[in-house]
């Protein structure tokens, strides 16, 4: 039977999703580790999209196969119970063969939040990074438009990246200001290797004043990497989760009605 769950995590303690076998703790290890003790067998799981050192997860989903019987509650409170305080499964509930968590996915959210003001954040700082100079997120936002629909990101990925190919759909940006804290908010049906976080960091220079609102547009259209803005830190950085169409049945929090199968 296959299975599908969502994950919530704080990945300051790990080096990452992925399994990295000596390379340090990961997020998958654990909840792999977890769900075997549950079902006394192994069991290995396939993500949506993998984040990286330092980046959490809201609402990260996962597939796994196994020929063990457990209710839902039974996987997800029993793996709960024998994942570290940093990891948690939301929800556990059985899918279609057919579903796959990361084929199976239409869009990929992600959040990023900095905070604002010349004292860097001690509450909450782990879901956090720090900007000192004074950004305006209203040109940023203006920026950030610039990037909406099927573009090549070249210039925003990192030299490591080992994607096909650079082409993927913006679907959805936005920056906004509540207070002390800038957000920004994107939407595609893919992201590249620090995609995100080489956005926000292009977005920075342009609050900054250091760039003009066109520049992201021409940074865009350059697919130059060393002509982009830095990398911006993992801090801030929080994977919201992807979607899916109505038709696999999961919850609301990551399934979108409007997307076609």
């Amino acid at each position: 039977m296959r299975y599908a769950a969502g994950i919530e995590y704080d990945g300051s303690a790990f080096k990452g999703w992925q399994f990295l076998g000596e390379g340090g703790p990961s997020v998958q290890a654990a909840l792999e580790q977890a769900l075997s003790s549950v079902a006394d067998a192994p069991v290995s799981v396939m993500c949506a999209g993998r984040t990286d050192a330092g980046v959490h997860g809201q609402c990260q989903v996962v597939h796994f196969d196994t020929e063990v019987v457990r209710d839902p509650r039974a996987w997800t409170l029993g793996t709960s119970t024998r994942l570290p305080p940093e990891v948690a499964v939301r929800w556990c509930q059985p899918v279609d063969a057919d579903f796959h968590a990361r084929f199976s996915a239409r869009a990929r959210r992600y959040r990023y939040r900095i905070m604002n003001r010349s004292v860097r954040p001690a509450l909450g700082r782990q879901l956090l990074s720090w900007e000192r100079r004074p950004l305006d997120a209203d040109a940023m936002h203006q920026a950030a438009q610039l990037l909406l629909g099927e573009n090549d990101f070249s210039a925003l990925r990192s030299a490591e990246c080992q994607a096909a190919h650079a082409r993927r759909e913006m679907q959805r940006i936005s920056v906004t200001r509540e207070g002390e804290v800038v957000e920004v908010q994107v939407q595609a049906n893919a992201f590249l290797h620090h995609m995100v976080r080489n956005i926000v960091g292009s977005l920075c220079m342009i609050g900054a004043g250091e760039r003009p609102v066109e520049w992201m547009g021409e940074v865009l259209a350059g697919r130059d990497r060393t002509k982009a803005g830095p990398t911006a830190p993992a801090a801030g950085l929080v994977f919201l989760g992807p979607l899916y169409p109505a038709i696999w049945q999961l919850p609301d929090e990551v399934t979108d009605a409007a997307l076609q199968p």
